[in-house]
């Protein structure tokens, strides 16, 4: 879209009135975009080198949250978490293989109450979880309570897989700093052809109500998107974050991913910066496809009545504290995600909210927006105010969860985070504790937990992190192999 019709844009949205559905009798529709393991590595977010100009026009548009919170930093049971509103506990969903209805089998997802209340509800790409590559062009882990329609496409990029360089040829590229700059277009690539037929659905719907969900693989590994992403990002721009010198010292050792127990992975620190590359180069790839689709939502006349909902599943480690990488961490950069929201003629768009949000807040607000009614189970609270006054007063708690194999014996962790603290324990304090003072500290380097002063800062957050989630291992099933 170029600047003219940019400011158009912005200024056709100024004109609506603060209630969506005031100057018209449209229901208001849904466009549920996901991405895949992105951080907020978004020029928006403060991110210095990413070039990502249609994620900060929808900023431009939305009420922005840079403070929202995964439940849990793992692809399958974030996302189940997300759609039905529910935390991993409720769900009894920690790992890549097990699905929510196991354990609920009659709950209403958010997908499946739009659906339920006369929408057309239909998803372009990956939602629920799908295991990255090799369940790319299937269903994956999907509930077909939720959908009327589903497209599952398949890319060019599942054929060349063999073209891949992956720097852990011992793990699968599913898992391993993996990528390839691949020849080819865009609407070749299973993300492009995932926003060609989202921006077809539009087309066919847009005189009906549609719930549409659109989920880009990228840029989960491997990283794989058009050469012409690499170029704007020289690899002199590529930098590893900063740390302190003996930032792990005080780190308990639990809380460094099993699949990533040593820094960098053991590779050259040139090697992984290639990964970095590779990793904002399909940031930016993600970056236009989502341009595709506002451009779609303009031309089709549908901003007035259609809210938009952009969100990750989890944050990603790009070397953070001396070298972690991916996710399946309680910090920061894995426990907080990119989410933005824009809803037709909210007085906060435009502007960016520091407030604590979790990511069940989703399933509430989306179905407040459109005047339905969440199940009493969500276990959410809506964030519609924050879109009206995006500096509201909001006594906003996150908490996220994360179990891990360990060395034969599994470790869950759980983490609070307020808007001053993190506070983290591993089983239940008996593998570490942690505790970080964002105020001071928000890159989380000096960890106060053995300070005596801190003793009471610490007995009120455990006291109300145990009163929400569990940080005990499970008695409910779970494959080791696949946390």
């Amino acid at each position: 879209m170029n600047q003219t019709k940019h400011s158009l844009l912005l200024l056709s949205l100024a004109a609506l009135t603060p209630w969506g559905l005031a100057q018209s009798d449209k229901p208001l529709n849904v466009l549920f975009i996901a991405s895949d393991d992105l951080t907020q590595s978004i020029a928006c977010y403060g991110d210095p080198i990413a070039v990502t100009p249609n994620l900060d026009r929808l900023s431009d548009m939305s009420v922005r949250f840079d403070n929202a919170y995964c439940q849990i930093p793992l692809c399958n049971p974030t996302r189940a978490s997300l759609l039905t509103g529910l935390r991993p506990d409720t769900l009894k969903v920690y790992d890549l293989g097990r699905h929510f209805r196991d354990e609920v089998p009659d709950v209403v997802t958010l997908p499946q109450l739009f659906r339920n209340n006369g929408y057309k509800s239909m998803r372009v790409g990956k939602l629920y979880h799908y295991g990255v590559p090799v369940q790319i062009g299937t269903n994956g882990l999907d509930d077909p309570e939720s959908w009327d329609q589903v497209i599952n496409p398949k890319g060019r990029d599942t054929e060349e897989e063999h073209l891949i360089i992956n720097l852990e040829p011992h793990r699968p590229i599913s898992g391993a700093l993996s990528w390839l700059a691949a020849d080819g277009t865009d609407e070749e690539q299973t993300d492009g052809m995932i926003a060609t037929e989202a921006i077809e659905l539009l087309r066919e719907n847009k005189d009906r109500p549609f719930f549409l969900g659109v989920g880009f693989f990228r840029p989960h590994t491997p990283y794989v998107a058009p050469k012409k992403y690499w170029d704007l990002y020289p690899m002199d721009k590529i930098k590893m974050p900063y740390a302190h010198e003996n930032d792990r010292d005080d780190i308990p050792k639990s809380a460094f991913a099993h699949n990533n127990p040593v820094p960098n992975y053991g590779l050259p620190v040139e090697e992984v910066l290639r990964a970095k590359q590779a990793y904002y180069a399909n940031v930016s790839f993600v970056d236009a496809q989502v341009g595709r689709l506002l451009g779609a939502i303009e031309d089709l006349e549908l901003l007035d009545n259609t809210i938009i909902v952009f969100w990750s599943d989890h944050g990603y480690h790009l070397g953070e504290h001396q070298g972690v990488w991916q996710k399946r961490c309680l910090f920061e950069e894995s426990a907080s995600a990119p989410m933005m929201i824009f809803a037709p003629g909210r007085k906060g768009n435009g502007q960016a909210s520091q407030q604590i949000v979790e990511f069940v807040d989703l399933y509430p607000t989306v179905a407040s927006l459109c005047g339905l009614t969440p199940p009493k189970t969500v276990e959410g609270k809506s964030i519609v105010p924050l879109l009206d006054r995006p500096s509201k007063s909001w006594k906003g708690t996150a908490f996220t969860q994360v179990l891990r194999p360990g060395d034969g014996i599994p470790v869950m962790g759980a983490s609070i985070r307020t808007d001053r603290w993190r506070y983290t324990e591993w089983n239940e304090g008996e593998q570490g504790i942690e505790l970080y003072d964002h105020s001071n500290d928000p890159g989380e380097f000096d960890n106060l937990a053995s300070k005596p002063e801190f003793a009471g800062t610490i007995s009120g957050l455990r006291k109300k992190l145990r009163a929400n989630v569990s940080g005990k291992v499970p008695d409910s099933p779970f494959n080791p192999a696949r946390l």
